[in-house]
């Protein structure tokens, strides 16, 4: 485990790896080192690219191509919604209703990389130009302060959880920019892409794990609930 980065599964074709810190998996303009070119430098001169992406400060698994022809394999997969993922999500107040669904329209703000979630039930009108958005959710763990959400997004879009849980009036711990009280130590939210399930064309199918950063103690507050 180098801090940054820890390689959970791999195989001829694909690796993932566990992202740790608050790093951005593709380079952009903050000229930070990415996590892309952490995976690079472990493994010199060889192709690696990421399939999809997760938010700066978010941690979990993250599937690499290991050549031109894995990499159309899952861009594939991922465009004909042959992929599942489950996230957790640490919040400050507890969800009423325990489960349920979220349907929202994303408006995207690109100069200030924000969403605004508005509810896809015309209460706003019907002329709200933006991307629908769904997740489900269930409360799994709770703590003195703080509740566990298990996240299933059933569409992929971006801030898509951070920005719906917030409209829901359940900002994940540490996101200051959808509404969280204070910042986390180590720069992360407290939102982590858990699993990872892809089904590729010729059968085969990569499911991963990914336990949560160590360096955050409030996971491990969750144990009873994470080991399941």
């Amino acid at each position: 485990m180098s801090g940054i980065f820890d390689v959970i599964y791999e195989d001829g074709d694909v690796v993932v790896v566990n992202k740790l810190a608050a790093v951005p998996v593709l380079p952009d303009k903050s000229g930070d080192e990415s996590l892309k070119q952490f995976l690079a430098e472990s493994r010199p001169g060889k192709f690696v690219e990421p399939a999809h992406r997760l938010d700066r400060r978010t941690s979990g698994a993250v599937a690499f191509a290991k050549s031109k022809r894995s990499l159309a394999a899952l861009s594939e997969a991922f465009r004909e919604r042959r992929v599942e993922k489950t996230y957790w999500a640490v919040i400050e107040r507890q969800p009423d209703p325990p489960a349920g669904t979220l349907r929202h329209i994303l408006i995207h703000d690109k100069r200030r990389n924000t969403s605004k979630a508005v509810l896809a039930d015309g209460s706003q009108g019907d002329n709200v130009a933006g991307d629908l958005a769904e997740l489900s959710y269930e409360l799994v763990g709770k703590s003195e302060r703080f509740f566990l959400l298990s996240v299933r997004p059933v569409t992929g879009r971006t801030h898509q959880i951070r920005a719906q849980l917030s409209a829901a009036g359940y900002p994940v711990r540490g996101d200051l920019k959808y509404g969280a009280r204070r910042s986390t130590h180590n720069g992360l939210i407290m939102l982590h892409a858990r699993s990872l399930s892809v089904e590729l064309t010729e059968g085969k199918t990569i499911s991963v794990t990914a336990d949560p950063p160590p360096d955050e103690p409030l996971w491990a507050v969750f144990d009873d609930s994470l080991s399941n």
